[in-house]
């Protein structure tokens, strides 16, 4: 006793020397340290502001030329060119601004909910809070799975093991202890950093106390970011794969351009007329905006990801989550309710029922004294703090009015092993009276081998019926599908133990708890296999308990279609692969199980989602083309290893992210096809009057006005298309497949040609009145229209009609914008414009609404073009 007397004294002696107290920071001193210390934040390189970002959208090639082209209109004397040409430049360039901040406000948005989160002891109470906000002097709380996100100095450890592979890139973890008061003194002295842990380090074993020395940039982690800048954001795999595709685009387009200023020279016009109106095409024919559209197609979905409690932590995970074909899940929390209560015990060799349990009954006190102390959470004024298991144990306890925390004070805890998931046992050293008893907990088929006692009125050496019993039990248990787990115990000298005094126990009793699946499990799994995607169960419970709730939800149908770890083992990576589609439930699997599962589901040519919460999954997860973290059960270095975090621990999260995945990608695709094919109907209008040698069908202040008009905002419109829900009744997307498909240009090629159509017979009809300028502005407002309209063809595969018309307003507010300033235009005679008749409107409008009209009909009454 003196010893702990001794060492308790030294903790708080070693707290008071690093100015921190056992009843954490007051609200007042938090403020001052604040103002002292500032935040513990990192630096991430210089933020660009918006005149950066403003500047940056000059120095596209494009772009470059067509300031070179205003600079040469000016010396050549065509001022109206030049004033037109510089101000599309600049429209354009706040239209991308503007486009760039809302995308980045987004994503931070999304970055802020991912942030992530300490806990530390204020006010004598353990609350949680954004990690940026740990301040000098905190006491931080760790336990196994928690982010470092500051360096301190250890005053408590149990079993304390951080991985510092961030900064020494060792990947063994490193014991901690909490040093004596001199000791201490000696390290602060000396610079000795053993008891010390670091930002960017994480928990991987037991719990501790760190006081908290420094953060942000004083920290290891900081000292190392001062020199050097953090990596851009990367591109998602679609904005690659466009960026290359754009540049090959631009040098054909740029090739077809000179081909046309050349043969234009050759015919005798003007030099500058030739070279502006190549310019200018070349311009209005290349879909400059493709990437920025796709950013901000993400970026929104993103967003409106997150307000169905699903974080997309990485923007490459929403272009995969159309092709996932496995989701791999947990069973406790994500399909089911995770609001543990127990049902029934087995001690004393009886079955009870919870309700028939009495603290009178020497069993079931020591049963739930016991189940109670060999456990890390507690009520708290009506707030629940720990692991839902554990809970329902210590909410038993206060129905038959056993305060957690009386029973903890009068037993001490004075030493521990903690959980662990690859060992599925928790042991507990307690003070009672002058005994040391430790008490172990954990999976039945895990201890039944370690028991060789029986607390019973019977005998006390465990006999083989006995045994019997308790494997029958368990059984019983689990074929209703309750969790079960054991409790035993045994006397020891010490209360420093290791794995290898978890031996010769005495057996207490089984506790079978029930976790009803959540109500909306079996809907969302039958979602899932409707959209071609195969849900897989893969959990610790016993296989017994696994293949009672899989069956309710439709996971597997036969008993058949389930695995144990333990089975896995015995299989080499070729028999798993080959094996790996017979199965849809994993039970009693490790973390080293859970990737070799991911594998060999990968090595068959599918995309997994998985979904873990440890610190032991993170390998895993980050194997999975879409690692699923669980908001609130999930560890900080699971988090961290995710690309999606689940706020609501969801099964139906999941699937729903499926869904708006899908959709965000369709969205993606019919914008680029809006821009590509009414691109396509300018350059077939230019190509057919320059192979028939006729007047250009456009003047280029009119190119320069269809690229500012009919470009970004519909685009950006349809990517804002609803959810559609048909898209989940669909196979899932093959990644590997390229979005520029043939179907895909070919339809391309028709919807464009329809468009230059349109346009060639209004530029001929207006060449028949015998006047250029009129035959110029017809064709301008007939190519503007009807791609303005064609917005409305490029919103689905399906028809608007099926669709519902109004079903997007982003649509038409782009519409009827577009439609106002071209009316306009041609009637104020801006840009060149020639006047036009009634009869000559009447025109442009008529031909302007066929490709509509064409397109419609085909998908309403012949169906659509799949790609």
């Amino acid at each position: 006793m003196k010893v702990t007397e001794y060492y308790q004294a030294s903790v708080q002696e070693v707290m008071k020397k690093l100015d921190v107290t056992q009843y954490g920071l007051t609200d007042y001193e938090v403020r001052g340290r604040q103002k002292k210390y500032g935040y513990n934040e990192l630096k991430e390189g210089k933020q660009k502001n918006i005149l950066q970002v403003f500047f940056e959208q000059f120095q596209d090639f494009l772009v470059l030329i067509l300031i070179a082209a205003a600079i040469v209109s000016i010396f050549l004397g065509d001022m109206d060119s030049s004033i037109v040409i510089l101000v599309v430049i600049l429209l354009n360039a706040i239209l991308g601004t503007v486009q760039h901040a809302r995308a980045e406000k987004s994503l931070n948005s999304l970055k802020e909910m991912a942030a992530p989160v300490s806990k530390v002891k204020r006010n004598g109470e353990i609350i949680e809070i954004p990690s940026r906000n740990v301040i000098v002097g905190d006491l931080l709380i760790l336990k196994a799975g928690d982010s470092i996100s500051a360096d301190g100095r250890v005053v408590e450890s149990h079993s304390l093991q951080i991985n510092e592979s961030s900064l020494t890139g060792e990947s063994l973890a490193v014991d901690k202890v909490a040093n004596t008061i001199v000791e201490t003194e000696l390290a602060l002295a000396l610079g000795d950093r053993k008891n010390m842990v670091y930002s960017g380090s994480f928990v991987t074993n037991g719990r501790g106390a760190v006081a908290v020395t420094s953060i942000g940039m004083n920290t290891e982690i900081g000292k190392i970011a001062k020199l050097i800048d953090n990596a851009k954001e990367k591109k998602t795999p679609l904005q690659v794969n466009l960026d290359k595709f754009g540049k090959r685009l631009a040098i054909g387009i740029i090739f077809i351009c000179i081909v046309i200023f050349a043969l234009d020279i050759i015919r005798g016009r003007e030099l500058i007329d030739s070279f502006m109106f190549a310019v200018s095409l070349a311009v209005a024919a290349i879909p400059e905006a493709l990437s920025s559209i796709v950013t901000i197609v993400l970026a929104v979905g993103t967003q409106n990801m997150a307000k169905e409690n699903a974080i997309i932590r990485k923007l490459p995970a929403v272009e995969s989550l159309g092709s996932v074909s496995i989701i791999c899940t947990d069973k406790t929390g994500t399909l089911t309710q995770n609001k543990m209560k127990v049902q029934e015990v087995y001690t004393g060799e009886q079955f009870f029922s919870s309700n028939e349990l009495e603290p009178t009954n020497p069993h079931h006190k020591k049963l739930l004294d016991f189940a109670i102390l060999c456990n890390d959470s507690t009520i708290l004024r009506d707030k629940t703090i720990g692991d839902p298991t554990e809970l329902a144990l210590v909410k038993l306890g206060r129905e038959l009015e056993l305060n957690e925390q009386m029973i903890r004070g009068l037993h001490p805890r004075v030493g521990e092993i903690p959980f662990d998931s690859t060992r599925k046992l928790m042991s507990t050293v307690h003070r009672m009276g002058n005994r040391n008893v430790m008490i172990t907990k954990g999976a039945v088929d895990e201890l039944i081998s370690r028991i060789s006692r029986i607390d019973s009125s019977s005998s006390s050496i465990i006999t083989s019926k006995q045994l019997e019993q308790i494997n029958q039990a368990n059984a019983a248990f689990s074929n209703a599908g309750l969790r079960v787990i054991a409790i035993t115990y045994k006397e020891v000298f010490y209360s420093k133990i290791s794995e290898k005094d978890e031996q010769g126990l005495t057996f207490v009793g089984l506790i079978a708890m029930m976790d009803p699946p959540r109500d909306e499990s079996a809907q969302a799994v039958a979602d899932c296999i409707g959209a071609g995607i195969k849900p897989v169960m893969i959990t610790g419970d016993h296989k017994i308990t696994a293949i009672a709730i899989a069956k309710q939800l439709g996971i597997l149908k036969s008993p058949d279609e389930a695995i144990e770890g333990k089975e896995i083992e015995k299989l080499s990576d070729r028999e798993l692969k080959n094996k790996v589609e017979n199965f849809s439930v994993y039970a009693r699997v490790s973390p080293e199980h859970k990737i070799r599962i991911v594998k060999a589901w990968q090595e068959k040519g599918h995309v997994v989602a998985m979904t873990g919460d440890g610190v032991n999954d993170a390998p895993a997860l980050k194997q999975a083309e879409i690692g699923v973290a669980m908001g609130k059960t999930g560890t900080e270095v699971a988090k961290d290893a995710s690309a999606m975090i689940l706020t609501d621990d969801n099964f139906l999260t999941i699937v729903k992210s499926i869904s708006n995945g899908r959709s965000i990608y369709a969205n993606i695709k019919n914008a680029i096809k809006f821009l590509l094919s009414g691109n396509a109907g300018a350059i077939f209008v230019v190509l057919y009057a320059t192979l028939f040698a006729l007047p250009a069908p456009f003047l280029p202040i009119h190119l320069l006005f269809i690229n500012l008009l009919t470009d970004s905002l519909p685009a950006i419109a349809i990517g804002l298309e609803p959810h559609n829900k048909k898209l989940m009744k669909e196979k899932p997307r093959n990644i590997n497949e390229s979005l520029l498909n043939k179907k895909f240009v070919s339809q391309v090629g028709f919807e464009g040609l329809i468009i230059a159509a349109v346009t060639i017979i209004a530029f001929q009809v207006g060449l028949s009145t015998g006047d250029t300028a009129v035959a110029t502005t017809m064709a301008f407002a007939t190519l503007c229209l009807s791609r303005l309209l064609h917005g409305f063809n490029c919103r689905s595969e399906e028809s608007i009609f099926k669709i519902g018309i109004f079903s997007n307003l982003a649509v038409w507010i782009a519409f009827l914008l577009g439609f106002t300033i071209l009316n306009f235009v041609l009637i104020n005679g801006l840009f060149e414009v020639a006047e036009l008749t009634n009869s000559q409107y009447l025109m442009i409008y008529g031909l302007s609404l066929v490709p509509l009209v064409i397109i419609q009909v085909r998908k309403l009454f012949f169906g659509s073009v799949k790609q």
